[in-house]
C-alpha cells in the first residue's frame, strides 16, 4: 500500500514508530506537512498539491495532527477522503474530539459517566457556576488545552473566583470541573485500536502537581483494568466515531469517569511503559480496513 502519514515533524516519536512498523509490511510511506498541502476544491477532479506537485491518490492516511492546526489540517485530510483514501481516524471524528465541549455532550448523551463539569464564556455569576460543581477545590481548564496547558486547580472558593475571572478576560471559553479527590493525582491511558483496548498504563502526577501528563514530568506503570473501564473506553471512542484513540478515565469512588478522549494519542509513553508494539498493531488495523474500503467506495 501507499501510505500518508499527515504530520508536522516526522522526527517525532510517533510518526518514526509509525514509519517503521508500515516499511517493515513493506508499503510506501511519505510524511506530509499538512500546511505545505494546498487543495483544488472541485467535484469532478479534486487534488492535492504538495511543495509544487500533485500528489497521487494514498491508500490509506494517518492523522497525525497537532491541536494547534486542527481547522486546516482536517480540510487537507477531508481533501484525501474525497480521493477516496482510507483515513486512520476520519476528519469529522478528529473535529468532534478536538471540541471539548461537543465530545462531553456526546459522550453524556450516551451515558457515560464525565466529572461533573461546568461550560462557561462570561458567566455573570460565577459563584452559582462553581456551586454548579459543587464548590471548591475544582478544576478550571481552557477549551483550547492540551497536555496539562491552560488547567488550574483552585483549592479554595476564592482561588476558583480569581481564576475563573482571570480566564473571563481572556475572552476565553472555560469548563469548570469537580476535583475527583481519591484520584490523587492518577488517571488511566486507554489506547483504543477498533473495537478493543490494546493497552492501558496508569500515569501519576509529579509530586506538588495534580496533572498526570507524561509531558509534564507524570511517571507512568502498566495496569490491569476492569471489564467496566474497558467497555467504557472502547464506547467513548466509538461515540465519537474515531478509530484510534487515548481514552483517559479517572477511578472514582462512584466508578470510572471520562476525563478526555485523544484522537491523535502519542505512542512513545505507553509504547515504552507497556514494551508493546501499538504501531504494529495499528499498521495491522490499516491494512484490514483499507482493503475493505476500497471495496466500499468502489461500490
Amino acid at each position: 500500500m501507499k501510505i500518508a502519514i499527515l504530520s508536522r515533524d516526522g522526527s517525532l516519536y510517533s510518526c518514526k514508530r509509525l514509519r517503521e512498523a508500515a516499511e517493515a509490511r513493506k508499503h510506501v510511506v511519505d510524511i506530509i506537512d499538512p500546511l505545505s498541502c494546498y487543495m483544488n476544491i472541485n467535484s469532478a477532479a479534486p487534488t492535492v498539491h504538495y511543495r509544487g506537485r500533485q500528489l497521487v491518490k494514498y491508500d490509506a492516511v494517518i492523522p497525525r495532527i497537532g491541536s494547534q492546526i486542527t481547522f486546516y489540517g482536517t480540510a487537507v485530510l477531508r481533501q484525501f477522503e474525497m480521493l477516496g483514501s482510507f483515513a486512520l481516524n476520519n476528519a469529522l471524528s478528529i473535529t468532534r474530539a478536538r471540541d471539548k465541549l461537543h465530545s462531553l455532550q456526546l459522550l453524556a448523551r450516551e451515558g457515560i459517566d464525565l466529572p461533573i463539569t461546568g461550560f462557561a464564556h462570561s458567566p455573570d455569576d460565577t459563584s452559582d457556576l462553581i456551586d454548579m460543581v459543587g464548590g471548591a477545590p475544582l478544576v478550571v481548564k481552557l477549551v483550547e488545552g492540551t497536555q496539562g496547558i491552560g488547567v488550574v486547580l483552585a483549592e479554595t472558593r476564592q482561588a476558583a473566583e480569581s481564576v475563573i475571572d482571570a480566564f473571563r478576560g481572556l475572552n476565553a471559553h472555560i469548563l469548570v470541573q469537580e476535583y475527583v479527590r481519591e484520584a490523587q493525582g492518577r488517571d488511566i491511558r486507554c489506547l483504543v485500536i477498533g473495537n478493543e483496548v490494546v493497552a492501558a498504563i496508569e500515569r501519576q502526577a509529579k509530586e506538588g502537581d495534580f496533572r498526570s501528563n507524561l509531558h509534564r514530568g507524570g511517571t507512568a506503570r502498566p495496569v490491569i483494568i476492569t471489564e467496566r473501564e474497558r467497555a467504557i473506553a472502547v464506547k467513548a471512542t466509538q461515540t465519537l466515531g474515531l478509530s484510534v484513540a487515548g481514552v483517559d478515565i479517572l477511578r472514582a469512588t462512584r466508578g470510572p469517569l471520562v476525563m478526555e478522549v485523544n484522537a491523535s494519542p502519542g505512542l512513545e509513553g505507553i509504547e515504552r511503559t507497556t514494551q508493546l508494539d501499538i504501531a504494529d498493531m495499528m499498521m495491522d488495523f490499516i491494512e484490514q480496513h483499507a482493503r475493505d474500503w476500497v471495496v466500499y467506495s468502489m461500490s
